[in-house]
């Protein structure tokens, strides 16, 4: 069954006993189709309410309540997102890895789409070690320390994909200085932008209970 309105009316007049009425039935036609109006619209509101309670076909408003009620204020839906854009990050997020240095990297690389670089004090892999492979002083590896537990300093990288729209980018062709596509502009003016606290945020979600990360945002 659907919603249509016609075929509402047509399944109502189906179970009226035969032979009551004529043929032709104007009076009867528009007092079916008054009622089938009516359960057109409550099935529709019915249909579009069962969609909202999935993932996977929820939209608008509803697909914002679904991301608050699962991560709060950590995730949002970003200026001009559409719903299959914010429902893709919804479900990435649900089952992303928590409490990890992969879950780290993989969580700016998603918002950032750059590799960070993560540096963990305790670990030799990071720090290398001396007569070990690998290592120059000064070169390759870092100082490591063991009082420092629980810690690492990453390096994360802005996105290099935004823009702001009209305007070229420094040295561009579009115009010259003072001129045609090319004007004074600051960060707030980039659309799409990933800011400074999305990133933060992003590292504090999959950090385990405890643990630290000192970190250093650039472009």
């Amino acid at each position: 069954m659907t919603g249509d309105q016609s075929d509402i009316v047509y399944r109502l007049k189906a179970v009226l006993p035969a032979g009551w009425f004529a043929d032709e039935t104007p009076i009867l036609d528009g007092l079916l189709s008054g009622f089938g109006w009516a359960w057109s619209w409550a099935y529709s509101l019915w249909s579009y309410t069962r969609q909202q309670t999935r993932i996977a076909t929820a939209s608008d408003v509803w697909l914002d309540i679904i991301a608050n009620d699962f991560f709060g204020s950590m995730l949002t839906r970003r200026v001009g997102q559409d719903d299959d854009a914010f429902r893709l990050i919804i479900q990435t997020n649900l089952l992303r890895e928590h409490g990890t240095r992969q879950a780290v990297e993989g969580a700016l690389f998603d918002l950032t789409g750059r590799t960070p670089v993560i540096f963990e004090p305790s670990r030799t892999s990071d720090t290398g070690g001396y007569a070990t492979y690998g290592l120059v002083y000064g070169a390759v590896g870092g100082w490591g320390s063991l009082a420092l537990p629980f810690q690492c300093f990453v390096t994360a990288y802005r996105p290099s994909d935004s823009g702001i729209a009209l305007v070229g980018g420094w040295r561009s062709p579009v115009g010259a200085y003072g001129s045609g596509a090319i004007e004074y502009a600051s960060l707030a003016m980039v659309q799409g932008q990933v800011t400074d606290a999305d990133i933060t945020a992003a590292i504090a979600n999959v950090l385990p209970v405890a643990a630290i990360a000192w970190t250093r945002i650039s472009s």
